[in-house]
């Protein structure tokens, strides 16, 4: 997911270089916290990069066999046979049925996406932020400067990150023809061109967009009850970040249908709606899950989207500050002469 934290961020820790003292009345104690406060402002962009591919990496490989389940649950018009009422049902129903790794089928191609799309949306945004930040003139934590800058590098992430969803959710359909990432990838450009892997790109930015907006209000406004002081505190991420995915994730569910459809042309679907050739367009696929199953279709796969949300939002933010923060006193500690 797309994270970014304000206490380690430039302006939180600026903030207490700066003269923001604190008496012995809160906040974390031990030498790792202190060590934290006293790095640089701002990490180098390879500390950003880095960081940010472990964690979308990590992310992604941990929760992969629900983000199987999510894309299933979501089907229109599923097969008898892949019709599930709960995401433990369904994984039980898929390793007994089809195999031990089919919810696994696609993680290869989702990991090669997943490391640079991560990477370069960490380092964009971290440095759109600052940039920003200095343009406003803003003492501290801009709200509007990070808007700004998660919007861009949002677009830069899903840039990349679009293909590899459009093969990885085909190969996660049941009974799909594909069992290779790159014998997807050859079959939908041949049979549907290089655009069929941006189909659904406007949806995928126009739900990742206030996707980000919920989970970055959330996130403060959490952080500043479990850790007003912005130290670094592993549970205080853990636990903001992952409430704060989980209510992003709820909300913007019926984009996350329409996506889906968009990426999988689910060809039975299409069929009843009486669609020939091609869907695309968000409007057309909202009219489409709403013709064939009513308000309830947008909300298809909710749960599955709310479990494999919330702990990705929270292994993103753990992974990503531990190894900002590794690497950069790792940086640090070369540096210094003995």
């Amino acid at each position: 997911m797309e994270l970014r934290r304000g206490g380690v961020g430039s302006q939180a820790v600026g903030r207490r270089m700066d003269g923001d003292s604190r008496d012995g009345g809160g906040g974390c104690k031990d030498g790792g916290s202190e060590d934290y406060e006293n790095l640089p402002t701002s990490a180098s962009l390879s500390t950003h990069m880095t960081a940010g591919a472990m964690a979308g990496i990590l992310e992604h490989s941990v929760m992969y066999p629900v983000d199987s389940v999510k894309t299933r649950m979501q089907s229109l018009n599923p097969d008898p046979k892949a019709q599930y009422t709960s995401v433990y049902g369904a994984l039980k129903k898929i390793i007994r049925t089809e195999g031990f790794w089919r919810p696994l089928r696609g993680l290869n191609v989702m990991v090669m996406g997943a490391g640079p799309a991560h990477a370069m949306y960490f380092a964009c945004y971290e440095n759109m932020k600052r940039t920003l930040n200095a343009v406003f003139h803003h003492q501290g934590n801009s709200h509007l400067a990070n808007g700004i800058a998660g919007s861009m590098a949002t677009l830069l992430h899903d840039a990349v990150m679009n293909p590899a969803e459009v093969v990885k959710q085909r190969m996660q359909m049941y009974d799909s023809p594909h069992r290779s990432a790159l014998s997807c990838v050859w079959t939908v450009w041949r049979t549907e061109g290089l655009g069929a892997f941006y189909r659904s790109y406007t949806t995928q930015l126009t739900m990742n967009i206030p996707f980000q907006s919920i989970h970055f209000i959330t996130y403060e406004f959490l952080q500043e009850q479990v850790n007003p002081h912005r130290g670094y505190n592993p549970q205080s991420h853990i636990i903001s970040g992952g409430l704060a995915g989980a209510l992003a994730a709820a909300a913007t569910t019926p984009l996350d249908v329409c996506k889906t459809l968009l990426n999988t042309q689910e060809n039975v679907a299409l069929n009843l709606a009486n669609i020939s050739g091609r869907l695309s367009g968000m409007a057309n696929a909202f009219r489409t899950v709403y013709q064939l199953n009513g308000l309830p279709g947008y909300f298809k796969g909710i749960q599955a989207r709310v479990i494999y949300q919330m702990p990705s939002t929270a292994i993103s933010w753990s992974v990503y500050e531990f190894f900002k923060y590794f690497l950069t006193k790792h940086k640090l500690e070369n540096r210094t002469p003995y």
